[in-house]
């Protein structure tokens, strides 16, 4: 039994060298393959560039929109229903022009309040006048004095006064002008502006409520002046520091192909609003009028506003820009894909190309380095 055990252990141990000699002789078959692959690989090839000259612009970005600096909206001093609109949008109109026309629906009560005045002051005026008529007798026939007629002439002076005012005011319910107002009516709505009509959010036959100190009122038209636009825009807390009121500011907007917008920066709000858990800050720019596209109110726009300018300047790529413990530098060929390390000075950069003050000039051949690598 135990010569039998022995057999078997015997066995196991000459499988278990015969598996160890191939396993290393494999890995040694292997490792001369992959030297021998790896010295027919090709030498890697570096692409070089030399630095150029160029201007460098250090911007930041705000996006907003063009929007017109004087835009009003035009409400009625009446509440009603809009018997009648004079103008469409994209409609150019003058102030003064009447925009709408509204058709008054009295409040039953104050009209019946009025037509009750009206009735007490026609009273009063007929009994007036009769008192005034029998005592102008009596004073044409001196039986009174001066003094006594003045009273009957006064009193029907007054009544008179009253009996128009009554008139006035239930006119004024049913209508919305009185007789002694002539042409002017609160019925007629008017621009208060020259410009463009840019909506008209009412229709005929709508119902308009009159604006006041407790109520904003129906708005009828929005009107605005085209002829001058302003950009306005949030800009991050991380950027407001870096910028200031008369900043030039480039607009680009998406809706325009042709060119680019000059403005200038006028406003920066003093307090910033949160938006989707960032800090923004509003700002204002006052746009150019040299070019000659039409801007439409609404327009987005994204405006690079100018922190820096360098013309003409000795530049590089960011991309061939190296650095060892914060120092920067680049690699310069000096023979055949033979490179040094050569540390530079740096000065602006626009995110792209960076400005080289010092460490290499024009001609100089620099390795671009490859990624991963």
């Amino acid at each position: 039994m135990n010569a039998s055990n022995g057999k078997k252990r015997s066995i196991g141990k000459q499988i278990f060298r015969t598996l160890l000699v191939l396993l290393s002789v494999g890995l040694f078959i292997w490792t001369i393959f992959f030297f021998y692959q790896k010295s027919q690989q090709p030498p890697v090839v570096y692409e070089t560039l030399s630095p150029f000259d160029t201007s460098i612009i250090k911007k930041t970005v705000a996006t907003g929109s063009v929007t017109p600096r004087k835009e009003v909206n035009m409400k009625s001093q009446v509440s009603g229903i809009i018997e009648k609109l004079y103008i469409l949008a994209g409609q150019e109109v003058k102030q003064g022009d009447v925009i709408a026309r509204i058709k008054i629906i009295p409040n039953m009560l104050n009209m019946a309040n009025a037509e009750t005045r009206l009735n007490t002051a026609q009273l009063n005026y007929d009994n007036a006048k009769l008192e005034y008529d029998r005592n102008k007798q009596l004073f044409d026939q001196s039986v009174i004095s001066k003094a006594e007629f003045q009273v009957y002439d006064l009193k029907l002076k007054a009544t008179a006064e009253e009996l128009s005012a009554s008139q006035n005011q239930l006119q004024i319910i049913k209508e919305g002008v009185s007789k002694s107002s002539g042409a002017a009516s609160n019925t007629l709505v008017k621009s208060t502006i020259t410009g463009m009509v840019l909506d008209v959010p009412v229709k005929e036959g709508g119902q308009v409520i009159e604006s006041n100190t407790f109520n904003e009122g129906t708005t009828i038209a929005a009107v605005a002046n085209m002829g001058e636009m302003i950009f306005e825009g949030k800009l991050d807390e991380s950027e407001v520091g870096k910028v200031h009121e008369g900043m030039d500011i480039v607009l680009t907007i998406g809706a325009i192909d042709k060119g680019s917008f000059r403005a200038k920066l006028e406003y920066i709000a003093p307090k910033g609003v949160t938006e989707n858990g960032a800090i923004q800050f509003l700002i204002r720019a006052s746009i150019s009028k040299d070019n000659s596209a039409f801007l439409r109110a609404g327009y987005s726009a994204n405006a690079d506003i100018i922190l820096d300018k360098k013309e003409d300047v000795l530049a590089i790529p960011e991309s061939v820009l190296q650095f060892e413990k914060e120092k920067p530098y680049v690699e310069v060929e000096t023979a055949p894909q033979k490179f040094e390390k050569r540390y530079v000075k740096t000065g602006l950069s626009d995110g792209i190309n960076i400005e080289v003050l010092d460490g290499v000039k024009k001609g100089d051949k620099l390795k671009v380095p490859q990624l991963g690598m």
